[in-house]
């Protein structure tokens, strides 16, 4: 018991969230460096030669140079377990990134110095204010021409609905850019550009009383740091571990993922603030990590993410206890017993196996198509089904037909893989077939991952026709859709699980559907 307790101890899990180009990727990368995990980190914005990021290993990801799929990343640094979950920053993948952030602990929020909170960061902050998830927030980029760091913390508070507490401080930006004053330590680290500074940096560290720092600062900006100083400790929030674990106040900091400045301070300040894995409700109870039986959810299911590997896993946060190669759980949605022998640790789409694992890590199992997104996995004579994963309804739709009609087999399997992944929404017509169906996605990027999934991994070809509908609202069960009172251009489907479903051209056709049937509750999403 003392054992597992260490183990447990030593688990850090966390998202990674920002908006598009913010640098969400280069900061992931350069953690793994320091764990060891890489050897050289890769570059999003790649040319034909060069390196992809790690942790973008999706084909289509290369190629555009951006991240549609989160990704599940392990290192060890210091003596804790590190599980990193990088989310798509792209909006249209918003959906993904929610689903991860059920899955971890605490977030780190990268912001563009230059230019603040951004509509995605935005959207990805209320999902964690939600779950009251602790954020740390690191300002990248100021290798970079930056907006004044006032004005960012005080854009952070308003925009965002947080307090700020600055963990160290910049000393200038772009191209006088000469490095951060640590607080707590009273000291700064000193920039060093190396070969232009583009890529490469040196540190030095001095205390911010030596008389040296004169020399390797101008006299504008060192003066402007001894103000800076004293109004930090004078006029700025105060800082509050118990607020920052609350998701009250996210502690700052500041520094450039590209050449690697600031990132090693950032990670001891975060895992110095960060707790161990964290209670999680199931059936209205808590369920502590500590405890001896096993228990985990699925938060992220993904096909063929190698192609030497047509498989399918599916992704579970341990929650409680310790997973074991081999070990028999309860599946709680399929009633059942499973063993649980094929079971991976994954760096992107690398695999190695897993023997033993603990509450806080992410594992991937095998899935031979019996989980779906939010299942519950289970030790013990008690069972239970943790709290589920929102499905969001999607907001635009395409009829898609499969070109080859010998190719039927194929185009169902990719169709249904995709959507069981969460990437996609699929529905049928009330007992219909799989000829054409209607999908539904958050962001219309996902039409054209799920047309180059299909073509290169199921190699099927579609026909794509948009279609008109705004708005889809689940039923609740059992209610007769046949009976209803609807405008002509509302359509009745059903989705994978054979749930009812409305699909609106407008708001006034759901208007009109809630004012002639005093009974119908329309949902706008659906608990998986």
């Amino acid at each position: 018991m003392e054992d597992l307790r260490q183990q447990i101890e030593k688990r850090r899990t966390f998202a990674i969230i920002s908006h598009p180009d913010a640098g969400k990727t280069t900061l992931t990368e350069k953690f793994l460096l320091y764990g060891g995990a890489i050897q050289q980190a890769g570059t999003v914005k790649g040319k034909k030669n060069s390196k992809h990021a790690t942790s973008d290993w999706m084909e289509i990801e290369k190629q555009r140079g951006i991240s549609v799929t989160s990704s599940v990343l392990q290192f060890n640094y210091q003596g804790y377990c590190i599980n990193i979950l990088d989310t798509p920053g792209h909006q249209d993948f918003s959906e993904d990134t929610y689903r991860t952030l059920m899955a971890a602990d605490c977030a780190v929020m990268v912001i563009d110095a230059s230019k603040g909170v951004e509509d995605q960061t935005r959207k990805l902050f209320k999902v964690c204010t939600m779950r009251h998830i602790p954020i740390f927030t690191f300002i990248n980029k100021m290798d970079r021409e930056a907006r004044d760091p006032y004005e960012l913390m005080e854009e952070i508070e308003q925009e965002l609905g947080i307090e700020t507490c600055p963990v160290n401080w910049p000393i200038g930006s772009g191209k006088r850019f000469a490095g951060v004053y640590e607080r707590d330590d009273k000291e700064v680290i000193r920039f060093i550009p190396v070969d232009g500074g583009k890529k490469e940096v040196e540190t030095e560290i001095l205390k911010a009383d030596d008389p040296k720092l004169k020399e390797y600062v101008e006299d504008e900006l060192y003066d402007k740091l001894q103000e800076d100083i004293e109004l930090l400790d004078m006029a700025g929030n105060e800082f509050s571990l118990e607020a920052v674990r609350a998701g009250k106040l996210s502690p700052v900091c500041f520094g450039s993922a590209l050449t690697n400045f600031g990132i090693e301070p950032f990670l001891k300040h975060f895992l110095n603030m960060t707790t161990p894995p964290t209670p999680r409700m199931a059936d209205g109870e808590v369920i502590d990590p500590y405890q001896e039986n096993f228990s985990a959810f699925v938060f992220k299911i993904q096909a063929n993410m190698n192609s030497r590997h047509r498989d399918r896993m599916a992704f579970f946060r341990i929650c409680s206890g310790k997973f074991e190669k081999g070990m028999e759980v309860y599946h709680y949605q399929g009633k059942k017993k499973i063993k649980l022998n094929q079971s991976k640790q994954l760096m992107a789409d690398e695999r190695s196996e897993v023997n033993e694992a603990y509450a806080g890590d992410v594992i991937g199992v095998f899935d031979p198509g019996i989980f779906s997104i939010g299942d519950t996995i289970t030790t013990g004579k008690k069972h239970f089904a943790f709290e589920g994963i929102p499905t969001f309804a999607p907001e635009h739709f395409a009829m898609i037909r499969n070109k080859d009609t010998m190719k039927r087999k194929q185009f169902v399997k990719g169709v249904e893989q995709i959507a069981k992944e969460g990437a996609i929404q699929i529905f049928t017509e009330l007992g219909g077939g799989m000829e054409e169906i209607i999908v539904g996605v958050v962001g219309v990027l996902q039409f054209e991952v799920l047309e180059h999934r299909l073509k290169n991994e199921y190699n099927v070809e579609i026909h794509k026709s948009p279609l008109p509908y705004q708005y889809i609202r689940w039923v609740k069960e059992g209610t007769n859709l046949k009976s209803l009172n609807l405008s002509s251009d509302t359509r009745k489907v059903q989705d994978l699980k054979g749930q009812p479903l409305l699909l609106f051209t407008n708001d006034w056709g759901v208007r009109w559907a809630q004012d002639k049937n005093k009974d119908l509750e329309l949902l706008e999403f659906s608990k998986n």
